[in-house]
């Protein structure tokens, strides 16, 4: 993904995730229990994708209607965009085609000019040179044209795939929160490589060799009907049989190739979680589970997939068995007209091999059918996140970064992830340029479900968002992003130095403005203790470094962006009290003057907010300061005192 677009995902993870398995509760973001768990949001995204996947999952599959043909259509549009590449697979196979024609005729010009009269075999060599000649030109040009097809088909199919591909990774680059709350990523992962890989491969096996089939049909067809009429019904006899064979067979078939892509998601997705969660898997001693697990999904997959190969394997041997009835059949003809001199003896074996060829593009789709389905299958699976649509922005307001002030107002908002289940109930909160607020609350009353809402993650259901007196959904999203900074309790760091990790906040950030939000953040001190200091090469998820360390990262990166708002999800939740206390006062500097919002548990981080909002079941049920609210002796009073309790003597 380019650069520019990467500052949205790192807000990506402040949504829900229904993605979550005991690998991977070293996450300790929470939950919020009203908000929809994972079989709630996949039942309200299943119109558009049936294989989600949750916890636990992968033992049942929801197989929906396939449509092949629409498939086919989508796919030929991709490879027409290589026009000259379909010219020349054309041109060459269509050469190809007619050479290949005429090898059949002069292997039985071949064999006439050889004649056994009473006892003696008299022979033309002058024809017999001539032909050999001819069938040597015939046959060289023919590889020739064989090896340039293979270089076009090789090239359609990367470039068709190349695009496929580009078209893909912008889809998923794109894609509404909601879409990756409710898909495994490995799932996604799957359809990238996997199901494109099929396609590729199909394209490179199968494109030439169903136009030389038909090409084949036809041209054996007219040479047939060149030596006598008869000939094609006797050669037509097998071919309803070994039509109503393949169409019976892949009935079979098709579920089974659409089900193994299915699973192979499947297993990518337990894989890439049993990979990011590996240390709880130990810590908690499920190792055995986690293997049982996805041994349940392997074998599922193994079985399937025999099935699968099985009756792909079916098909070839039943179309042999045809195929030898026919050759039987014309044979006899053949020889019959041979002896009523109507055909040549040479001619049976010309006529023998046209009929081999007139089935053979019938035989030729069986054969590959294995191969057509599981590409079919797997770019079904890629059309349906091409067609998913984007996140929707219908903001036009001109209105820039700069210009914005940071005012904030929430105006009577109702919300819920799923019908029926309300996470916001006429939710109004007005924030004022500059101004500190804190939400708090116990698990499950919708703080985070508040900044959700603020960067248009999700859009409510009633009332209205407003910064500067704009509708939010009146300001583009770049813009109204850009203006907004968040920093997660589950930090997101990319494989790439410590330094330009900070930089996702400004990439056109100098050196020194790199350093001075480093020092604010208190991350400069051990930066410089690393020995390759910011050009420190981090690991996946920055995983060599400690979660404090990570955290600080994150937070120097929201210094270096500069907003205008400002949101602290949890931000100092896995660093030490005396890193923290350094932290609050940089976060003193940081606020000022800019409208900041701040979730906590800790309601020691919060007691010189502006005003706190405490949440409970998604109502505000108080807000003040931190002494008003002591005073009230109400729901943030016994909040405080269950924290403290203890503490003060």
């Amino acid at each position: 993904m380019a650069k520019n677009n990467k500052k949205n995902d790192l807000m990506l993870e402040n949504a829900p995730s229904p993605d979550k398995l005991p690998g991977k509760m070293d996450k300790k973001k929470e939950e919020e229990e009203n908000e929809p768990t994972a079989d709630e949001l996949r039942q309200m995204m299943k119109k558009n994708h049936s294989e989600a996947r949750g916890p636990g999952a992968g033992r049942m599959i929801r197989e929906k209607p396939k449509n092949l043909r629409e498939t086919v259509g989508k796919l030929l549009r991709y490879i027409g965009k290589s026009k000259w590449l379909v010219f020349l697979i054309m041109l060459t196979t269509i050469i190809t085609s007619v050479l290949n024609s005429l090898g059949p005729r002069l292997q039985g010009a071949a064999m006439n000019t050889m004649t056994l009269s009473a006892s003696r075999l008299d022979v033309d060599f002058e024809a017999l040179v001539h032909t050999l000649v001819l069938m040597g030109i015939v046959y060289l040009a023919s590889a020739v044209m064989q090896l340039f097809q293979g270089f076009a088909s090789a090239k359609i199919s990367q470039t068709t795939v190349y695009t496929l591909r580009q078209d893909l990774f912008r889809k998923i680059s794109y894609l509404p929160i909601s879409y990756t709350d409710t898909h495994p990523s490995g799932d996604i992962m799957s359809r990238m490589t996997n199901d494109v890989d099929n396609v590729s491969n199909a394209i490179s096996s199968s494109l030439t060799s169903l136009i030389s089939a038909v090409l084949t049909l036809v041209l054996s067809l007219v040479m047939l009907l060149s030596y006598h009429w008869s000939v094609v019904l006797v050669t037509l006899i097998t071919i309803p049989l070994t039509i109503f064979a393949s169409m019976k067979l892949s009935a079979f078939m098709r579920k089974y190739f659409v089900k193994r892509q299915v699973l192979l998601g499947q297993m990518n997705s337990q894989v890439e979680e049993m990979v990011t969660g590996y240390k709880t898997v130990m810590a908690y001693g499920k190792e055995e589970d986690a293997c049982r697990e996805f041994a349940e999904i392997s074998e599922e997959f193994r079985k399937c997939s025999i099935k699968a190969n099985l009756w792909g394997g079916v098909m070839g041997p039943v179309n042999n068995i045809i195929n030898n009835v026919n050759y039987l059949l014309v044979a006899a003809y053949g020889a019959f007209l041979s002896m009523k001199g109507i055909i040549l003896p040479g001619d049976i074996q010309a006529v023998l091999q046209y009929s081999r060829q007139l089935t053979f593009p019938i035989n030729q789709i069986a054969n590959q059918y294995a191969t057509l389905l599981t590409a079919a299958a797997g770019a079904e699976r890629v059309f349906a996140i091409l067609e998913t649509p984007d996140e929707v922005d219908e903001g036009t307001n001109p209105m820039t970064v700069e210009q914005i002030r940071g005012e904030i107002e929430f105006k009577n908002i109702n919300f819920s992830y799923i019908p029926g289940k309300q996470v916001l109930h006429d939710f109004s909160l007005t924030v004022k340029p500059g101004q500190k607020i804190a939400l708090v609350g116990a698990t499950g009353s919708g703080k985070t479900t508040v900044v959700n809402l603020l960067t248009r993650f999700y859009d409510v259901d009633s009332g209205e968002i407003k910064i500067d007196g704009v509708n939010v959904n009146d300001i583009p999203k770049s813009t109204l992003r850009r203006a907004i900074a968040i920093v997660l309790q589950d930090t997101v760091l990319f494989r790439d130095t410590i330094g330009n990790n900070i930089r996702y906040g400004r990439l056109d950030a100098t050196e020194e403005e790199l350093e001075h939000a480093a020092d604010m953040s208190e991350s400069d001190e051990f930066i410089n203790r690393l020995p390759e200091g910011y050009e420190t090469v981090l690991a996946e998820g920055g995983s060599n470094l400690s979660q404090g360390q990570r955290q600080l990262l994150a937070i120097a990166r929201a210094v270096l962006a500069d907003p205008k708002i400002l949101i602290l999800d949890e931000a100092t939740s896995s660093v030490d009290t005396r890193t923290e206390m350094h932290i609050q006062q940089a976060m003193v500097a940081l606020m000022k003057n800019r409208t900041s919002l701040i979730i906590a548990h800790r309601l020691s981080t919060i007691r010189d907010a502006d005003i706190i909002i405490v949440m409970q079941d998604g109502r505000v049920m108080e807000s003040g300061n931190h002494d008003e609210l002591l005073e009230k002796q109400g729901v943030y009073y016994n909040l405080y005192q269950n924290q403290f309790a203890g503490f003060e003597t």
